[in-house]
């Protein structure tokens, strides 16, 4: 059974993730979504992945939806772990050197 987080923790980790690593966001939609992705904002996340509403270089937008690398998580603690290791993830599928993490 999927976890489901908490509002307190879906506004934390969203607003931080859309107000501070918006570069992030397009690069994970870019590895996990299809060709043409030019914009990201991270829109939810459960305890099987993170969405992402993407928008395309033709101005559609669609959902991206990628699964965590380390499998099912169920703390608020696990998620920002689970979205280094997607961005990891992400920069070796586009060929980006990925940047040190605090």
């Amino acid at each position: 059974m999927t976890h489901h987080f908490d509002e307190s923790a879906l506004a934390g980790v969203l607003g931080h993730m859309n107000g501070d690593h918006g570069d992030d966001n397009v690069l994970i939609a870019r590895a996990f979504g299809p060709e043409g992705v030019v914009g990201a904002v991270m829109t939810g996340f459960d305890g099987d992945g993170g969405t992402w509403e993407a928008t395309l270089s033709d101005g559609t937008a669609i959902q991206v939806r990628a699964p965590w690398p380390g499998g099912p998580i169920a703390a608020r603690p696990e998620v920002r772990r689970e979205i280094v290791a997607l961005y990891d993830e992400a920069c070796r599928r586009l060929g980006v050197e990925p940047r040190p993490h605090a």
